[in-house]
């Protein structure tokens, strides 16, 4: 079976399953209850669907969903692959490729990520501008899937300029503050060490995490919009004497779900307009 078999494969059952989506939304961790969020929702097991790996992070259910919200149909993964669970990056984007087979155009990725732009503190939110990619890897690596898009797609506006403004606009009518930064993806799963964070500090990063750039990749090689939020959840390493867990991601992240919550209904309501 080829690639493209498996996605289509993939694709097929969650359209006969979970029908049709107009948005397509990856929920990282401590976000996943937003899918509570949707009305006339239908869910199954990522295990369930041809070809998808497990998701194996605490905080990452591994759960695909559409509903309806504001009016549009929404496909929502409640937890994410990652490229440091040991998955090749054909399956870390593989739900990203089987959404643009569903004719999903606009794609809002989320996740959880450390501050390293000292102006920056947890509990804040970020609006993506751009990303630095230091792991070395790229999902497009290897024989291009021509079905899904050229061989050389142009980075220059990963995440797009009309759906960022679309969520500037939202924040400040709801009174949250949402800060703007580059965003650097590190493999993982150690977190970084003082010295990276240093080294990406002066090359422009404003956040830092495991994961969301292998999906911006795939996502505009397959010709889909893309925005990009980030739960800025603790203080990179290095600049406070804590050390850093997991679990201080995921209280972060669901002290600040309200908000996060918030802000998402008015940019897909917006979305309607």
């Amino acid at each position: 079976m080829t690639e493209l078999e498996r996605i289509d494969k993939a694709a097929a059952y969650v359209r006969e399953v979970l029908g049709e989506a107009q948005i397509g939304m990856v929920l990282g961790s401590g976000l996943g209850d937003y899918v509570e969020a949707l009305t006339d929702a239908r869910m199954i097991p990522y295990d369930e669907i041809p070809g998808f790996p497990r998701a194996t992070v605490p905080g990452h259910a591994g759960e695909l969903w559409v509903g309806t919200l504001h009016g549009s149909r929404v496909l929502m993964m409640r937890g994410r692959f990652h490229s440091y669970e040991g998955h090749p990056l054909d399956d870390v984007v593989l739900p990203i490729r089987v959404m643009a087979r569903l004719g999903i155009k606009t794609l809002i990725l989320t996740n959880a990520a450390g501050a390293v732009n000292l102006n920056f503190a947890p509990g804040d939110l970020m609006l993506i501008t751009d990303f630095i990619n230091f792991s070395g890897k790229n999902p497009l690596t290897g024989p291009n899937i021509d079905a899904l898009g050229p061989r050389f797609p142009d980075m220059s506006r990963a995440y797009d300029r009309r759906l960022r403004a679309i969520a500037a606009q939202a924040a400040l009518e709801k009174g949250i503050e949402l800060r703007e930064g580059v965003y650097a993806w590190f493999n993982g799963p150690t977190y970084e060490t003082p010295a990276e964070i240093r080294m990406a500090r002066v090359l422009g990063a404003d956040a830092v995490g495991m994961s969301t750039v292998p999906e911006t990749i795939a996502a505009v090689h397959a010709g889909m919009q893309v925005l990009g939020i980030s739960c800025l959840t603790n203080m990179a390493a290095g600049i406070l004497e804590a050390p850093l867990s997991h679990r201080e991601v995921t209280e972060t992240a669901e002290r600040v779900r309200g908000t996060f919550r918030t802000l998402l209904d008015s940019v897909i309501a917006k979305l309607n307009e």
